[in-house]
């Protein structure tokens, strides 16, 4: 297929509450999607970069620099075979990989369409329905917190992911499995602790949780290793694994013994599709998480949680979860601990275009 034209935009939109992790938090968010086109179809997709470099070194800002300064002008015009090989153009660009995801994404959602049939089935998806899981920021009581957590309860979510930080941790999660026995908790620190924290971190072994999410720095895996030596409750990785690399290493040290694919982060569908062969080949167990997107990055990573080895719930909240109107439709909603995968072809869901572009407060176009 070839690339015959591509449109960058930015528009903003605000969440429902602000949502608040150990590094910061955010309540208006700066979205950026990309629309490829090709042969008379659409490709669509969603970079995840946030407007700080709280979560990675790349930005909103820096994405669109790196996609309009060279990823876009060197893709555009060019007959590619298909999404893997999409960036071949400008493989010599290091690092940036939300950037480069934003566009294997849109690569994958053209192939698919192309070739008639859902994401999920192109990429080898086996089920129609995938377990979620939400994801909670941080609370300033842990009556709000309690009262957060019974609404989730409520809606049907089969997991529950609380956001942690010294200061807020041991206490306000054992208070959490007090009052929610039967809950399937998780714990993300946004590496929050470092290895001498590794004697209080301990105390979460008496509170049956489901794993502790990146508990130390974002850029580590040696010290992980030495951590879950000491705890019994399963180290997740997830900032640490930008790469197969990464991942390989990883297994190698023993890091971590559950890993959360975001595609955004570590590159695209193509490698989080691998990164879940390997880590199914190790016996080990994988999840789908969020970066706060909009339906769009939704339908993407339900598509990648169908995949056989996402066996533990991922972030895929409903859209009503953070935003008061999503931008596609119909909206994503959770019924009894599941959300539907789309089965229409490519993503297979409709776009409000009317909205986005009235939205839009910044746009590029190549061709």
């Amino acid at each position: 297929m070839k690339i015959e034209r591509a449109v960058l935009r930015e528009f903003p939109m605000r969440m429902k509450e602000f949502f608040e992790i150990s590094s910061g938090g955010m309540q208006d968010r700066r979205m950026v999607l990309l629309t490829l086109y090709s042969e008379g179809l659409e490709g669509w997709s969603e970079c995840v970069a946030s407007q700080d470099p709280s979560y990675a070194y790349e930005t909103t800002d820096t994405a669109w620099h790196i996609l309009t300064d060279f990823i876009l002008p060197g893709i555009v015009g060019r007959e590619v075979d298909g999404p893997e090989d999409i960036l071949a153009p400008v493989s010599w660009i290091r690092g940036h990989g939300m950037a480069k995801a934003c566009v294997e994404m849109a690569g994958w959602d053209l192939a698919a369409r192309a070739d008639g049939v859902s994401l999920s089935k192109k990429l080898g998806g086996v089920r129609d329905v995938v377990p979620v899981g939400v994801s909670v920021g941080l609370k300033p009581t842990d009556a709000e917190l309690h009262e957060q957590v019974q609404g989730y309860i409520d809606q049907g979510y089969a997991r529950v992911k609380i956001k942690i930080k010294p200061g807020r941790d041991i206490e306000m999660l054992a208070g959490l499995r007090e009052r929610f026995p039967d809950t399937l908790f998780m714990a993300d620190a946004n590496s929050a602790y470092t290895l001498a924290d590794a004697p209080r971190l301990a105390e979460l072994d008496a509170l049956d949780l489901m794993m502790i999410e990146q508990p130390l720095g974002y850029d580590d895996l040696l010290d992980h290793s030495r951590l879950q030596e000491q705890i019994a409750t399963p180290v997740c990785l997830d900032e640490s694994i930008k790469s197969e690399g990464d991942l390989a290493l990883a297994l190698k040290l023993g890091s971590g013994r559950i890993v959360n694919i975001k595609p955004g982060r570590v590159g695209g569908l193509g490698v989080s599709s691998r990164i879940h062969d390997t880590m199914v080949a190790a016996g080990l167990p994988v999840w789908c998480g969020g970066m706060l997107e909009s339906g769009v990055g939704r339908a993407h990573n339900l598509a990648l949680a169908s995949l056989p080895g996402f066996t533990l719930p991922g972030d895929i909240s409903a859209s009503q979860r953070y935003w008061d109107q999503d931008i596609v439709t119909p909206e994503f909603v959770v019924s009894d601990g599941v959300m539907q995968v789309p089965t229409g072809v490519g993503l297979g869901i409709e776009l409000d275009l009317d909205r986005i572009q009235g939205l839009t407060v910044r746009e590029a176009e190549f061709r």
